[in-house]
């Protein structure tokens, strides 16, 4: 990809039919509509497209497109209403950064250090190889870690095999990096010529004094925190930093597996080193007390996050009302000032024009 181009989910200048851009139908079914959107991302990726600029734009269009009609709250609205009821400005930012050169690489560096987080895309290369079935995948045993080290830009791919009565009971897998290296933890859906496709994708957070992403399988909805969201506008408006924080729930697509092999991935996200990790594979039926109490806080977060949505609105007006009076303090002081003043001149004008000496 030339230079430091947003491409993903912002909204092109010329917007065709979302259904249109990813050749499928408005019936089209969620696992359709996924694999159209594989299929051009991949064909358009900038990692194939170096010379083609024009691909660099199909991308950005495809990834737009995928980003509404994968989001089934988006899609009825766009299916009711058009692009008059999608607000673009609140739309994820994706910049793959897979292909860039040092300097553009030094600005994305950069461009994170001013708080707006940057979700970077996954190099076409492992995507592809991935599709082919051509990767190695390495098993990661229930009740197991495996520690290692991966180049930017690549993948460890590791096959987790699991029972009837642990998929029942719920499966986690996770990452962690003592060495806070920036990664992605992928799940990989089994395609019918062998390959796999990417379904899932977490970006690594810091959480204390190390850098971690998990995927959880419990049987209920999971949510993850995606912190572009509305990043830009929180950069702007620090306050709304804490009303906007809970928007960036998003739910996962994914509640449960089924017995058999699983595909998951590390994937090295570092801007100039490599990634150390260690990932685990976790059946929780020794931790129903902790799924529980997640199911809980999940169930709370959600239900503070429409709290907040009605508190900031009374907190806008009761904030402007405070403007309003603190204007006016600053009027009503600036005037009594005023008039004292005029007072006091009035009073030292009072005075004999005539100065009498007495010895």
């Amino acid at each position: 990809m030339g230079g430091s181009k947003m491409e993903g989910p912002s909204a092109p200048a010329v917007r065709r039919d979302l259904y249109e851009v990813l050749s499928v139908s408005r019936d089209s079914s969620d696992q359709e509509i996924k694999t159209a959107y594989r299929k051009l991302a991949l064909k358009y990726h900038p990692d194939k497209n170096a010379s083609n600029p024009e691909a660099s734009e199909h991308f950005k269009e495809v990834a737009y497109s995928y980003s509404i009609l994968s989001d089934p709250e988006k899609r009825r609205q766009y299916d009711n209403e058009g692009f008059e009821a999608l607000d673009a400005d609140g739309m994820d930012m994706e910049i793959d950064l897979s292909n860039l050169g040092t300097v553009n690489t030094m600005f994305a560096a950069l461009f994170s250090k001013l708080g707006v987080p940057i979700k970077t895309t996954i190099s076409a290369n492992v995507l592809e190889e991935a599709l082919n079935g051509t990767v190695t995948v390495r098993p990661l045993p229930i009740g197991t870690s495996v520690s290692g080290k991966v180049e930017k830009q690549c993948a460890h791919f590791f096959g987790v095999t699991i029972t009837e009565e642990q998929a029942g009971s719920g499966i986690v897998i996770r990452v962690t990096s003592a060495a806070q290296s920036k990664f992605k933890l992928l799940y990989f859906e089994h395609e019918a010529n062998g390959g796999y496709g990417l379904a899932l994708q977490e970006d690594s957070e810091k959480t204390g004094k190390v850098t971690s992403a998990g995927m959880y399988f419990l049987h209920f909805q999971v949510y993850r925190m995606d912190s572009t969201v509305n990043a830009l506008a929180m950069a702007k408006d620090p306050e709304a930093a804490f009303f906007k924080r809970l928007e960036g729930l998003q739910p996962c697509e994914v509640a449960d597996l089924k017995a058999g092999t699983h595909i998951f991935a590390v994937y090295g996200d570092n801007f100039f080193k490599t990634a150390t990790y260690t990932i685990e594979a976790l059946c929780t039926k020794s931790y129903e007390d902790t799924t529980h109490k997640l199911k809980e806080i999940e169930a709370q977060i959600l239900s503070k996050r429409i709290e907040l949505r009605q508190f900031e609105t009374e907190y806008r007006k009761a904030l402007a009302r405070f403007q309003e009076v603190t204007n006016r303090y600053s009027q009503e002081k600036q005037s009594v000032d005023e008039l004292l003043k005029q007072r006091d001149t009035i009073h030292s004008s009072f005075h004999c024009s005539q100065v009498s000496c007495y010895q």
